[in-house]
């Protein structure tokens, strides 16, 4: 197998990068050889490749920070209303990179390193991945920080920084083991810690009503530190901030002790505070009534609405005096988006922040709530949907409880004068649940609390008005919207994918990197023959780069020439990584009945994580496992299937498999995936998809053309239908032979012939309690997949279906859902213009 081009190689002859200026050049050596001296005191001789990336970083966040303030006393002077985005999880991947492309650094860097004898691509993978979400929620975040600022929205990303974040999968034995993800243990030189701006957070305590007001005591402190992180725009001179707060414990706590001799443990017991943003809750989809987990979420909120007050009263950057009181101007001035419940007590501290501080009355603090909160919901699936226990909140924030309970009871009472004696609908409606545990549903709070609610895919926004949120939407219609997701094509394009990049710059130009839809311009060429070719070859070349990567980690030999078929998410019962593998093994029966037919050779990869405490998904893992070690090995399927389990999926690996992938799986039963985001960036690189009507597929397929996608299964309505009269998984086991053979070979230990029984909770579970109906979509999928395999076979086919899909794919950039986002709901107008670099005169 020839070496492919690296892409070192291939950015030396690319111009979407922009070109590398020779002053730049000089003075990036310059600045790196002051940074290894200087910054990190190292000498050229005694360097390791890590200090030679710090050194490159430094040089790199040097362009950032006269942008940076620059960007911040704009906004000060403009005093323009502030978007404030909250979110327990930023999945930011790594930085240096996606940095160097949004400030047209990247060939000028490439050309320093070049000449001072290092390897940028060796640098760039001593970078840790901030794995700081756990998948599609944290993600999107990142993609909307990189859309607020390349759009010029004075906009702010609020987390925790998490000192481990989702952990690192190893394989072992075929199993998952989970490894804490250490990441700042060499230091992250993206932040800066500004200690200047460190909050109290209360916890705990008791109430006191007084005639002038209510009081707060006898709380336990935890102090909140922030650390900035700059997100530039692209190519716009702009760049905001991320701010993550890390929990300290103050300096007095629990040291009374000392008087009676225990100074060593009141010291030790700091940690008990600083467990706050110690690790990321590694579940997906799943709700974990922890109380450190909610510790976690009022963390976060109280910290961020005392900055975001803060500078609401402030007049000037950097400024400490006060010259805003009146708060009816707040949601002109301040706009905060709730990323799923996870940030929802944002809520209820905003009112206690008005009402018990500022001393407003509650129908006026309310209003202001009201208008300036909104929430983004994130799945339908009961089992993600917060409810947290009210003795845990009693305990934990007793003055929140009485103003939720407040909330509950004027809402109630609002309900009960729309609907006159329908008890029913009250109890529905109600933020507190009743029977068994008393619950606080943070959804409902949410929508009270909030001037907009919004699903992430039209279907999925469609099935919150009919079902989950009815009540709400009958009662306040105007409430309800639809934002569809959306991905960043500097990272998931320009910045994975270079070869593409450049055969479409080449066509159209570069400004669809900012205007992702004048790609619709490549219909014009679907039956251009040289074009055909160029797509064709750059996915081949990075088929080749994966299959390279894939034999140094996996010592596995594939055949580039196969068709790569992907399935990378959170392993997940509803996204049916078991209905994958029932197609692998039929394909593989069917080899092996009939070895000397013409088949369509596949390399079917499945990867993600599965949540530490989720049983059926790391049986899941096993399976895949189990079904690879035999596949691989059976000589007379030799190199016409092969099953890769892809480990420790993460962003990095993200953006090496997506380029490389032919067929993209997406295959959740229909109304499960709110939308997904992964589909998106496989289309933007020129895979084609496998998948149900499901989340963003539903619009995918709509802009891309039906015939173009490869679509089966059951739709919303036929899954309702079936939940109606009842699904028997027993009825396809029966009717369809090669279904039960591959069941059969599954629970008979064929794939696990020293634990026969392995598998077994695996087939009980798709055989007798299967919320996700595998079985009733099978025959379906089968023959899709056979469809699939045919067109493989015409190269040319395929390609002008790949074509059809990239220029579909401009509704999916995250520019287009932030701009929506803005004008719907934040009341503020995006911009393209460049603020002046630090450069240039004012």
């Amino acid at each position: 197998m020839s070496k492919p081009l690296s892409d070192h190689d291939r950015k030396k002859q690319i111009s979407v990068k922009g070109l590398a200026g020779v002053e730049n050049v000089v003075d990036l050596k310059t600045n790196f050889n002051r940074h290894l001296h200087f910054t990190l005191v190292k000498d050229r001789n005694v360097s390791t490749k890590r200090d030679y990336y710090f050194a490159l970083a430094n040089t790199v966040r040097d362009h950032l920070v006269g942008r940076w303030i620059r960007t911040q006393q704009s906004y000060y002077e403009k005093d323009p209303k502030r978007v404030y985005y909250l979110s327990l999880e930023f999945y930011m991947g790594r930085t240096l990179q996606n940095t160097m492309v949004n400030l047209a650094l990247e060939n000028a860097c490439d050309e320093a390193m070049y000449q001072l004898g290092l390897d940028m691509e060796e640098l760039e993978e001593m970078e840790e991945d901030a794995g700081l979400g756990n998948g599609g929620l944290g993600r999107l975040a990142a993609c909307f920080l990189d859309s607020m600022a390349s759009l010029g929205l004075a906009a702010y990303g609020y987390g925790i920084r998490y000192e481990f974040g989702i952990f690192n999968q190893k394989i072992d034995n075929g199993w998952q083991v989970e490894e804490a993800d250490d990441w700042l243990r060499y230091g992250n030189p993206w932040e800066k810690a500004r200690p200047e701006y460190m909050r109290p957070v209360h916890f705990y305590g008791r109430i006191e009503h007084h005639p002038d007001g209510v009081k707060w005591v006898d709380t336990q402190v935890v102090l909140a530190l922030p650390y900035d992180t700059p997100v530039p725009g692209y190519r716009n001179n702009i760049v905001n901030t991320m701010r993550l707060w890390s929990a300290k414990a103050p300096c007095e706590f629990n040291l009374k002790d000392f008087n009676i001799g225990g100074y060593i443990q009141a010291v030790l017991d700091r940690n008990l505070a600083e467990n706050i943003s110690r690790v990321l809750y590694p579940n997906d989809n799943f709700f974990e009534g922890k109380e450190l987990r909610l510790k976690q979420e009022y963390f976060v909120v109280a910290a961020t609405l005392q900055d975001i007050i803060r500078r609401f009263k402030a007049s000037k950057f950097g400024s400490r005096e006060i010259v805003r009181t009146d708060f009816t101007t707040l949601p002109n001035k301040v706009a905060i988006q709730l990323n799923d419940t996870h940030p929802a007590l944002a809520i209820p501290e905003l009112m206690r922040v008005l009402v018990d501080l500022e001393k407003l009355p509650w129908e006026k603090a309310w209003d202001i709530c009201v208008k300036t909160c909104a929430y983004t919901n994130h799945t339908v699936l009961p089992e993600a949907l917060e409810r947290w226990p009210i003795d845990l909140f009693q305990s934990l924030l007793p003055r929140h409880l009485e103003i939720i309970y407040e909330i509950n009871r004027r809402h109630l009472e609002h309900v009960s004068s729309l609907y006159p004696g329908d008890m029913d609908r009250l109890r529905r409606m109600s933020l507190i649940e009743e029977g068994g545990q008393k619950r606080v549903n943070m959804a409902h709070l949410c929508i009270v609390g909030s001037h907009a609610v919004n699903g992430v895919a039209r279907i999925h926004s469609d099935i919150l008005k009919a079902t989950v949120f009815k009540d709400f939407y009958e009662m306040d219609p105007h409430k309800f919207q639809n934002k569809t997701n959306g991905i960043t094509p500097r990272r998931w394009l320009v910045m994975c994918n270079p070869g593409l990049a450049e055969v479409i710059v080449e066509k159209i130009g570069e400004d669809f990197i900012r205007d992702l839809d004048q790609l619709q311009t490549l219909r014009n060429f679907v039956n251009d023959e040289a074009f055909i070719r160029d797509i064709a070859k750059v996915k081949q070349e990075n088929k080749m780069k994966f299959a390279v990567h894939l034999e140094e980690h996996y010592k596995v030999k594939i055949n580039p020439n196969s068709m790569f078929d992907i399935q990378v998410k959170r392993i997940h019962e509803y996204k049916r990584q078991l209905l994958n593998c029932l197609h692998i093994i039929t394909f593989y029966n069917r080899i092996k009945k009939e070895p000397n037919k013409q088949w369509t050779p596949r390399t079917i990869m499945i990867g993600g994580k599965a949540a530490p405490g989720y049983h059926t998904a790391k049986m899941i893992i096993r399976l895949i496992t189990a079904i690879g070690e035999v596949v691989n090995n059976d000589p007379v399927v030799g190199d016409r299937l092969k099953v890769i389990f892809l480990e420790n999926y993460r962003v990095t690996l993200a953006e090496k498999v997506i380029p490389a992938a032919d067929l993209s799986e997406q295959i959740s039963t229909a109304g499960t995936e709110a939308s997904g985001t992964g589909n998106m960036k496989f289309m933007l690189n020129g895979a084609l998809t496998i998948g149900t009507m499901d989340g963003a597929n539903v619009e995918m397929a709509e802009e891309a053309g039906e015939e173009n996608f490869f679509i089966f299964g059951m739709r919303v309505e036929d899954v309702e239908a079936m939940d109606a009269k009842g699904y028997n998984a027993s009825e396809y086991y029966n009717r369809i032979p090669e279904l039960k053979q591959a069941i059969d070979q599954i629970a008979g230990g064929f794939f696990s012939p020293k634990q026969p029984d392995l598998f077994k909770d695996i087939v009980n579970m798709l055989m007798h309690n299967d919320r996700f109906k595998v079985f009733a979509d099978y025959e379906d999928y089968i023959k899709c997949q056979e469809k699939v395999s045919a067109l493989y076979k015409k190269p040319k086919e395929w390609t002008k279906k790949v074509i059809h899909n990239i220029a579909g794919s401009g509704k999916f950039s995250s520019d287009r859902t932030i701009s929506q986002y803005a004008r719907e709901i934040w009341g503020v107008e995006p911009s393209l213009e460049k603020l002046a670099a630090p450069d240039d005169p004012k």
